[in-house]
């Protein structure tokens, strides 16, 4: 559901919409009187409760599924309410037990505001970090194990290594242990979740000219390269440390198959340069496929009929393919 009050309501719609007849079958769980005020709005057919994910194949053609779910607390668009998110929180609950439990093959969420859930006392820094305490909840972690944040646009896959923290705390986060951990969990999702058998990985340095020998910084020499050192020993296949500045450069991207940067914004610059509106998030290293939309709640442009589903089409379709390629792998 994300928040109701965001553009999540909104971009279900529109991406029911875009999907109704597709192969790519979602249901909602949300609240109904908002679906189907959504639906009003955008002058779509009235959205159908189901009891259980399974009727969601049924209804999709005809009809956004939604699987209901209260909310304490009236909503009004681009005003968010902290009273309701006890239900934010729920929802990602209920859709994570439905994916553990093979209810569902992946779960998309939609945008939430971190500011509101903390006054409902969300102890986590995001989505990311609360799936996966949830994900401990399973029978069985994968190994190596997330959760790591990957952005992706047409192109372009970045995979991070350190992700909510200061620009300043950087340096300090990093280690070796951490750059080895994070590259296996990107080279078995690239094999599991996206069907690519041998996949090549480019590492971001940290300093300008990635430390240019220790001239800029040591951190490239002390442990970034020889975490790349000791990965290409077990096999994986990964660069040593790349300048950030030409790394993403468009002759540079078709020689591997993803980035793993090593803060924040270093990833996520570019992939939103190249696709702002249809960038996607996906989480690496659960027990289940996680997709998201790259972008917030949208409360400033909320209710005006708006919207964009863009990223959120993008983030049902990869979560659709991912699920049939870890299939395909988990069964071979």
């Amino acid at each position: 559901m994300g928040d109701p009050a965001g553009v999540g309501p909104e971009i279900t719609a529109r991406a029911w919409k875009s999907l109704h007849q597709s192969e790519t079958v979602f249901f909602l769980i949300g609240n109904m009187a908002l679906a189907c005020d959504q639906a009003q709005a955008l002058e779509l057919p009235k959205p159908v409760q189901i009891s259980r994910p399974a009727e969601a194949r049924t209804v999709m053609p005809n009809a956004l599924p939604v699987l209901p779910l209260d909310l304490p607390a009236a909503v009004h668009a681009g005003q968010p309410d902290p009273a309701n998110g006890p239900a934010i929180i729920a929802s990602i609950e209920q859709a994570t037990h439905c994916a553990l439990s093979g209810e569902a093959s992946a779960v998309v969420t939609n945008p939430i505001a971190k500011s509101v859930l903390y006054k409902s006392g969300f102890a986590h820094p995001g989505h990311t970090e609360f799936l996966g305490a949830l994900a401990k909840q399973a029978d069985h972690w994968p190994t190596p194990h997330g959760p790591i944040m990957m952005l992706s646009a047409v192109g372009l896959r970045v995979a991070l290594v350190t992700v909510h923290i200061p620009l300043s705390a950087v340096p300090g986060a990093l280690n070796r242990g951490n750059i080895i951990d994070a590259a296996q969990v990107l080279h078995a999702s690239l094999r599991r979740d996206f069907g690519i058998t041998h996949p090549r990985i480019a590492l971001c340095g940290l300093n300008p000219h990635a430390g240019e020998d220790g001239a800029m910084g040591d951190e490239e020499v002390r442990f970034i390269n020889p975490a790349a050192t000791a990965l290409r020993d077990q096999g994986i296949d990964i660069t040593d440390a790349i300048a950030s500045d030409a790394i993403f450069r468009d002759d540079a991207r078709p020689t591997y198959d993803a980035v793993l940067a090593l803060y924040h914004d270093q990833g996520l610059i570019p992939v939103k340069t190249l696709d702002f509106h249809g960038g996607i998030n996906t989480t690496l290293g659960l027990p289940f496929i996680r997709v998201s939309p790259d972008h917030g709640t949208g409360f400033a442009i909320a209710g005006q009929g708006i919207a964009r589903p863009d990223s959120l089409i993008a983030a049902l379709l990869a979560a659709n393919t991912m699920s049939a390629h870890r299939q395909a792998h988990d069964n071979a």
